[in-house]
């Protein structure tokens, strides 16, 4: 990288960190805070939806998978989404705006306490709230080794320098501002992600390779294929499990994806939310993961272990492909993508903490004005949020 690059990514830092403060000036309660008020508009929703099933693993874990077993890792992470995401548009998702509009939820553990009781509630907040911690904290750590492996920056210090950022806008903003950037941070990376795509393809063009030229050699290489035919291929019982977990995972079951349901206005509008966010996993993953389909064929990738590709091959295509400029893009890409991720779960968390556990020692905290329960729910982002970086 150099001196374009970094202008470019502080740049995109800059804004994200003005999209939370002017998003704070529409933050008037924890309503605000936490479902944008339920006036969010399905379009929004959808996209926030989509890039928030995104973090930088998908640039490290997910590429080092999509380099050794080619395109089995489309079928079965986005077009499995896909397919889940229309059928929950018809079941599910459109429940969730009528909880809210109901019951006036703003979490997406609230409702279990009516539904079920008390010691239910809780076990499903305490158990997730745990697992976020250690979740949200591997999403920094993430963060960190691709900012290792773009400027050299020390991991330890990526962490602090990405949370904090975060941090900062997400705490003022809320979900209006992470919502925001998550559709600014879409766009960068479509402009990075085609970017990529057409570099990668002019380089096959240099070696005398069409695209259809690729990808019979992609065939030939056995990286075209539905099926990971390799060692440790789960069973047809791990199959049926790992599709139904994907299906209720991501209508909801993962609780910032609900958010983006609850928030909406009714019924309809979040049904094609789910809709256009399926439509966005059948169709951007087979352009954003191309280069990483063909490193395989092309001279300098070629015999990467899967632990060299997931620490590596990113960046390393980037940084042949791409001219300066896009690759300060890309990184902010991959960069937002991570922290939209982890502001997703900061607000959501922040919302099972502060509406559903502790209220339990303290009844009185629902019923304070909307001054101090924002106040609240800010002090609790924060407190999970260091939680997660430490």
């Amino acid at each position: 990288m150099n001196t374009l690059d970094y202008i470019i990514v502080i740049l995109f830092f800059i804004i994200m960190l003005g999209v939370g403060l002017i998003s704070g000036r529409f933050i008037k309660s924890t309503d605000d805070y936490y479902i944008g008020g339920g006036k969010i508009p399905w379009w929004l929703s959808g996209i926030s939806h989509h890039v928030s099933g995104y973090s930088a693993v998908v640039f490290t874990g997910y590429a080092g998978i999509a380099y050794i077993t080619g395109t089995a890792i489309y079928f079965w992470w986005a077009v499995n989404i896909g397919i889940a995401m229309i059928v929950g548009a018809y079941t599910i998702v459109p429940r969730w705006p009528r909880l809210r509009r109901a019951l006036g939820i703003q979490s997406p553990t609230e409702y279990l306490k009516t539904r079920y009781n008390l010691p239910a509630q809780v076990i499903v907040s305490v158990s997730g709230v745990v697992v976020k911690v250690l979740d949200v904290g591997a999403k920094w750590a993430s963060i960190g080794i691709l900012l290792h492996a773009f400027t050299g920056m020390p991991i330890w210090i990526g962490i602090i320098v990405s949370s904090v950022i975060a941090l900062v806008y997400m705490t003022i903003g809320g979900l209006l501002a992470d919502l925001l950037t998550d559709f600014a941070q879409f766009i960068v990376q479509i402009l990075a992600g085609i970017g990529l795509f057409v570099g990668t393809l002019v380089h096959l063009n240099s070696m005398g390779l069409t695209m259809g030229g690729a990808l019979a050699k992609l065939g030939e290489a056995g990286q075209l294929r539905v099926f990971n035919e390799g060692p440790g291929q789960g069973s047809a019982l791990w199959t049926v499990f790992y599709i139904i977990t994907i299906f209720l995972s991501y209508n909801g079951g993962t609780w910032n994806l609900a958010q983006r349901f609850i928030s909406t206005t009714d019924d309809a509008q979040a049904k094609k939310s789910a809709i256009f966010s399926a439509i966005l996993y059948l169709v951007w993953p087979l352009i954003l993961f191309f280069p990483m389909f063909v490193a395989p064929i092309i001279p300098g990738f070629e015999g990467m272990s899967q632990a060299d590709a997931e620490a590596n091959l990113y960046s390393m295509l980037t940084m042949q492909f791409l001219p300066n400029g896009l690759i300060g893009l890309v990184l902010a890409s991959m960069f937002a993508n991570t922290i939209t991720m982890c502001n997703s779960d900061m607000n959501v968390v922040s919302a099972v903490i502060s509406r559903d556990l502790l209220p339990i020692f303290k009844p009185e905290l629902l019923n304070r004005p909307d001054k101090v329960q924002l106040r609240n729910a800010r002090l609790t982002t924060i407190g999970f949020t260091v939680l997660t970086i430490l």
